[in-house]
């Protein structure tokens, strides 16, 4: 038996061992689970109208140059994002801020449609994605938003399929 006033052996050093032992516990926990997450890539989305498309990418490489092969595999990808364009309609561009940090180009086909930029976001007429002058053929076109100036750091595609 011990000689310490009711209550207070919880409420001394072996309840302060407790938290302490608790508290560690959780943080260690926390860190496990936190190391066990990867870090997701940023996201670009297409608006056009009331209706949108977000992608992550498998093509980033966290501010380091992706390879050529690597770019090649992600153009000829099947899970590319589509959405429909009317010719009349605006197409707004949205990047994180992390991709506008790095610059970014839009790409149509695999040609530059703009000069590269630090805005989050960028809006361009839908009728260009179906003008032969630019580059489109068909009723629908490809278009990549590349992160980097000088290198690829970072490639997302969206299809834009013509609906008029």
């Amino acid at each position: 038996m011990t000689s310490l006033p009711r209550g207070r052996a919880a409420n001394g050093f072996s309840g302060r061992r407790r938290r302490a032992v608790a508290a560690l516990g959780a943080v260690s926990a926390g860190l496990l689970v936190l190391s066990a997450c990867d870090k997701p890539t940023p996201v670009a989305t297409i608006t056009v109208g009331d209706n949108s498309v977000s992608s992550e990418t498998d093509c980033y490489n966290d501010g380091e140059e992706v390879k050529a092969a690597d770019l090649a595999k992600c153009l000829k990808s099947k899970d590319i994002e589509s959405i429909k364009v009317d010719p009349d309609e605006t197409v707004r561009f949205g990047v994180d801020p992390a991709i506008a940090d790095e610059g970014w180009t839009i790409l149509m086909n695999g040609q530059p449609l703009t000069d590269s930029s630090k805005k989050t976001y960028r809006t361009i007429p839908g009728s260009v994605f179906f003008n032969a002058q630019y580059g489109a053929s068909g009723d629908s076109t490809l278009v990549s938003i590349k992160e980097g100036e000088k290198t690829v750091t970072g490639l997302w595609s969206f299809k834009l399929k013509k609906d008029a």
